[in-house]
C-alpha cells in the first residue's frame, strides 16, 4: 500500500480563521446593528465582506499555498469581469440619465 503524502496543515490555523471570519461577521451584523446611514455603511459592509470572501480563498481553498501564476490565472478572470461590470454600470447611469433629460 503506498500512502498518499500531501501539505498538512494545523487544525489551530484553520480554527484561528474560522474564529476571525466570526469576528468579522459579527462587525457586520454590528453595523446594521448601530444604524450607521448611506456611503459608511455601504463601505464598511462590502470591506468586511471582502475580508472574508479573502480569507476564505486564501486559506480554505487553500489559495495562500498556491504558485502565483496558479493564482493570477484562478483570480484574474473575475477581476477583469467586475471592471467591466463597474464600467457597464457608469455607462447605464450615464444613459439613464441622458434618457431623462431628453424624454421630459
Amino acid at each position: 500500500m503506498t500512502s498518499a503524502t500531501g501539505q498538512q496543515h494545523p487544525i489551530s490555523l484553520y480554527l484561528k480563521i474560522w474564529g476571525l471570519l466570526f469576528v468579522l461577521s459579527t462587525f457586520s451584523y454590528l453595523v446594521d446593528y448601530f444604524n450607521f446611514h448611506s456611503y459608511l455603511r455601504w463601505t464598511l459592509i462590502l470591506m468586511l465582506m471582502l475580508m472574508k470572501a479573502g480569507l476564505i480563498v486564501a486559506f480554505f481553498m487553500h489559495m495562500a499555498w498556491e504558485r502565483l501564476a496558479l493564482v493570477i490565472a484562478i483570480l484574474l478572470p473575475p477581476m477583469c469581469l467586475l471592471v467591466l461590470v463597474g464600467l457597464m454600470a457608469t455607462e447605464a447611469d450615464y444613459t439613464f440619465l441622458t434618457r431623462l433629460s431628453f424624454f421630459r
